[in-house]
C-alpha cells in the first residue's frame, strides 16, 4: 500500500518532504539551526545560562526548558504577537512544554550543574509540522549548547554516563485518504482522518505519541502502521542529525535529504560548508 500510492506533492507515503538542517546559523547562542521539513522552517537557539528555576535551587542539578513562536507572517495570513495580545495562546504552552519534554527525555540534568539551557524554537515559515521540525532542530543545537558548556568545564560528565545519552527528533504521520503517510503539510494535516506527533530518540524509543481521530476512528493496525512510519522517518532524521553534527563546529554548514550544492534560500548568505546528501 505504501509504495504504490503517491501524494500531492509526488511523494510516496513513506517519504519526508525535503529536509535540510543547518549548523551554526546565526552568530548568537550556544548552538543555532535553522530547520527545514518542506515549506516550514524554524529556527531554534540554545542559550546556556547560570542559574535555574527557583524550585529547583539547590538540588545541584540544572534544567533544560524551551519556547515556542511563531512569527506574525508565518503563515498564510498574519496572526497578531502574543507578547502584544498579553497572554501566551495555549497552542504555544504546549508545544513549548512538548519540546522541554522531548529534551529532557535524552539529558542528564545533574551533569549541568545549577545551569538552565534554553531552547528558543521560532517558526519563520509555516507549512505543517512545526512542532516536530522544532523539536528536530532543538536537539542538534543543544548539543552544540552542551560542548560549549563541557568546553568551558560547565558541563561536567558524570562517571560511567553520556551527558546526552541520544539523539531525539520527531514527525507527524497521519492518515489520508485511507492511506497512513508520513510528514504531513499543511493541506494534508488539514483533512487528515487522523494526525500524530511522534516523538523518539536514535535508538527508537518512544518519548511522546500524541495522536488523535480527527474525523474517523483509527483501530489497532492502523496506529500501527503509523507509528512503523514514524519510526522509520525518525531514523532518517536522527542520521541527518548525526551527519551535521559531525561537520565543522565554528561555521554555518547544511545537511540535507535531497542534493544541494549552496546554502538554502532562507540562509544568511552562502555557506561555508555545505553538505550533499
Amino acid at each position: 500500500m505504501t509504495d504504490t500510492k503517491t501524494r500531492k506533492d509526488g511523494r510516496f507515503p513513506d517519504q519526508l518532504r525535503p529536509v535540510s538542517i543547518t549548523r551554526n546559523w546565526q552568530v548568537n547562542g550556544e548552538g543555532s539551526v535553522l530547520v527545514e521539513f518542506g515549506r516550514t522552517r524554524v529556527l531554534c537557539v540554545a542559550s546556556f545560562v547560570e542559574g535555574v528555576p527557583r524550585w529547583r535551587k539547590g538540588g545541584g542539578e540544572g534544567w533544560v526548558t524551551a519556547e515556542y513562536a511563531m512569527l506574525p507572517r508565518a503563515g498564510s495570513e498574519r496572526s497578531g504577537r502574543e507578547s502584544v495580545r498579553g497572554r501566551v495562546g495555549g497552542r504555544t504552552h504546549e508545544i513549548s512544554r512538548l519540546i522541554g519534554r522531548s529534551l529532557r527525555g535524552v539529558i542528564d540534568v545533574a551533569a549541568l550543574g545549577e545551569n538552565t539551557i534554553t531552547l528558543d524554537c521560532d517558526v519563520l515559515q509555516a507549512d505543517g509540522g512545526t512542532r516536530t521540525a522544532a523539536v528536530t532542530g532543538a536537539y542538534v543545537a543543544l548539543a552544540d549548547a552542551v560542548a560549549w558548556g563541557t568546553r568551558r568545564g560547565y558541563v561536567k560528565p558524570r562517571a560511567g554516563k553520556r551527558v546526552l545519552a541520544d539523539s531525539v527528533s520527531a514527525v507527524s504521520v497521519g492518515i489520508i485518504d485511507g492511506v497512513p503517510c508520513l510528514d504531513l503539510p499543511y493541506e494534508e494535516d488539514v483533512r487528515a482522518q487522523t494526525d500524530m506527533n511522534v516523538v523518539q530518540t536514535g535508538a527508537g524509543a518512544f518519548i511522546e505519541v500524541q495522536g488523535t481521530a480527527e474525523h474517523a476512528p483509527f483501530d489497532r493496525a492502523e496506529l500501527g502502521a503509523l507509528l512503523d512510519l514514524a519510526t522509520k522517518g525518525n531514523a532518517e532524521l536522527a542520521a541527518l542529525q548525526a551527519r551535521v553534527l559531525a561537520g565543522p563546529e565554528d561555521a554555518p554548514f547544511t545537511v540535507s535529504t535531497a542534493a544541494q550544492s549552496e546554502q538554502s534560500s532562507a540562509g544568511n548568505g552562502p555557506a561555508t560548508g555545505v553538505e550533499e546528501a
